[in-house]
């Protein structure tokens, strides 16, 4: 099985590169360990993109929100009916164990759900694997308790019952949000003195309103030390308590697979951990091996969104075949 590029990460950005490398006359295959989108499909299940469809679309295809902006719902049929439409080469639920090899010459290794390990032959390798299934842990006891979740689905289930919601940027108190108005009881803990400052700016107001009248409790400057079964322990000013919690949400963020990185040879810069890329190309020090998405960012994950990296796969296939991406200039060599 040979390729001209594959792309490890079904996400919008790598498919978006697939469907920029089929259209230029190249064959490509698409590689994750889970589902298609597996990030949005681990969103919320209510929930909406403050973004506009557009902004969101790949391949030259519209999408379409009934609301005027995309729910998950839709932009999870939107991208299974890019890869339909583009006829990607799509294998799913198959874990990337090794890329062996060098550029033009690359072969990598999977292992399917059922253990059948297979492996495909292809010049270029592009890495888009996002960030969200690489959670900030909080290493503490008791966070692998089944009552411990790092994502947040929908707050039914919680109906007056106790919760305790870790963190306080935009998924930390959207989550607190949604569960007080599902009836929930819901307790927030931080360990900095206030609400993050980049809250989107309808979220700000909301979640400061609900502090204030009481409807959610909050704790700042206030560190979790263990989660038990149906509580929390946390410490603050030197003195401990203990929050009931029959579920506890860590919203604590998300970060890129940097051991996967690194076992591929890409360097990773002190700042922030960026890995090293050609920002023209988006190549890696390793030739042949490029990188999309998030994964740019490094640590600072907030950088790059579906908005701007379904660009990447344009620049990375323009690369690739000598084309140009339209609106940007030629770079002088070093010392022209």
């Amino acid at each position: 099985m040979n390729y001209d590029v594959i792309s490890i990460g079904a996400g919008p950005t790598g498919l978006a590169t697939a469907i920029e490398a089929r259209r230029a006359g190249l064959r490509p295959l698409v590689i994750d360990k889970g589902c298609l989108c597996n990030s949005l499909f681990y969103y919320p299940t209510n929930m909406m993109f403050f973004t506009t469809p557009e902004r969101m679309e790949i391949g030259d295809l519209p999408m379409i929100a009934s609301a005027g902006k995309p729910t998950r719902q839709e932009a999870l049929k939107y991208y299974r009916r890019a890869a339909e439409h583009y006829q990607l080469e799509v294998r799913l639920y198959e874990r990337v164990l090794a890329v062996e090899g060098r550029d033009e010459d690359f072969t990598v290794v999977t292992r399917t759900g059922t253990g059948v390990e297979n492996r495909y032959k292809t010049r270029k390798i592009v890495v888009a694997t996002g960030y969200y299934d690489q959670p900030n842990l909080l290493g503490v006891p008791g966070e692998d308790l089944p009552q411990v979740s790092h994502y947040y689905r929908e707050a039914h289930p919680l109906w007056e019952r106790d919760v305790v919601v870790i963190g306080a940027k935009n998924s930390a108190a959207e989550t607190a949000l949604d569960l007080f108005r599902a009836g929930a009881r819901v307790t927030m803990v931080h360990r900095g003195p206030a609400l993050g400052a980049s809250l989107k700016y309808w979220v700000k107001p909301d979640i400061e309103n609900r502090i204030h009248a009481g409807e959610i409790k909050a704790h700042f400057e206030t560190r979790v030390t263990r989660i038990e079964p149906g509580q929390v322990r946390v410490q603050s000013n030197g003195s401990e308590r203990v929050l009931p919690a029959e579920r506890v949400f860590a919203m604590t963020g998300y970060h890129p697979d940097f051991d996967f990185l690194l076992q591929l040879g890409v360097e990773l810069a002190p700042e922030a951990r960026r890995p090293r890329t050609d920002p023209e190309t988006l190549e890696t020090n390793v030739p042949g091996l490029h990188l999309a998405g998030v994964l740019i960012g490094g640590e600072r994950t907030g950088e790059i969104f579906i908005e701007n990296g379904r660009f990447h796969g344009k620049k990375i296939v323009a690369a690739l075949t000598g084309a140009r991406v339209a609106g940007t200039e030629p770079h002088a060599a070093p010392g022209e």
